[in-house]
């Protein structure tokens, strides 16, 4: 739950883009941990410490709470966690063990496991709503194109020869959603770990050889 300052007797708040803000950040945490169907609007509302009707005045429908949370929630953090080091790296295969290694580091650090969110909401949404579908496939389009854009650029310096961008980033794609499922279900990195070793096994750091059990830490999810 997001703890706010206590306003001071007498005084009215009126901070209406932090009130939207803390709203999509309690939706964003309740649809990842317990799942947008089991997240209900009371709870939200509750967990948010707003009333119905300032909670409706900026998402009138829960439909709408959750297509915020996916177009600006999701969206930004595949923007972070993959485009953007995809884009700053020196080569496609270099971003891409740069991101399994960081996010498998991560996840050991932290001792616990969500998974993607892009993937947690695709599988329970993909299917419910044509909106939610829309806007999930477009996440997942961009992040494809990213990864085939720099493939392309990659071909241009002469590297990467005889490799198909648009199927090469698929298989990037479905390989990493693949595995935070895997790490998802078994509380476990070490998936990651050895996608990593196997998209190049001479250029793995040492540390990747590595296997760390990550446990499920009480109340974490």
């Amino acid at each position: 739950m997001i703890t706010r300052p206590k306003a001071l007797p007498g005084k009215r708040t009126n901070d209406p883009e932090g009130l939207r803000k803390r709203v999509l950040d309690v939706a964003e945490a309740s649809f990842q941990a317990r799942g947008y169907h089991a997240s209900s609007i009371g709870d939200l509302m509750a967990a948010a410490d707003v009333t119905g009707g300032a909670l409706h005045h900026h998402f009138p429908t829960k439909k709408a709470l959750a297509l915020a949370v996916i177009e600006e929630r999701v969206a930004a953090a595949v923007e972070e966690t993959w485009i953007a080091p995809v884009q700053a790296a020196g080569s496609a295969r270099e971003g891409i063990r740069k991101v399994f290694d960081t996010v498998a580091a991560e996840l050991e650090q932290q001792g616990f496991v969500r998974g993607c969110p892009l993937n947690n909401l695709a599988h329970e949404l993909s299917l419910a709503d044509p909106d939610f579908r829309t806007a999930l496939a477009g996440i997942f389009s961009a992040w494809r194109a990213a990864i085939a854009d720099k493939i392309r650029a990659d071909q241009q310096a002469g590297r990467e020869q005889g490799i198909d961008p648009q199927r090469f980033a698929a298989l990037a794609v479905a390989t990493y959603s693949g595995a935070m499922s895997m790490a998802k279900t078994t509380q476990d990195s070490a998936v990651l770990r050895d996608c990593l070793m196997a998209l190049e096994p001479g250029a793995v750091p040492a540390r990747a050889k590595r296997r760390r059990r990550v446990l499920l830490r009480s109340g974490s999810l």
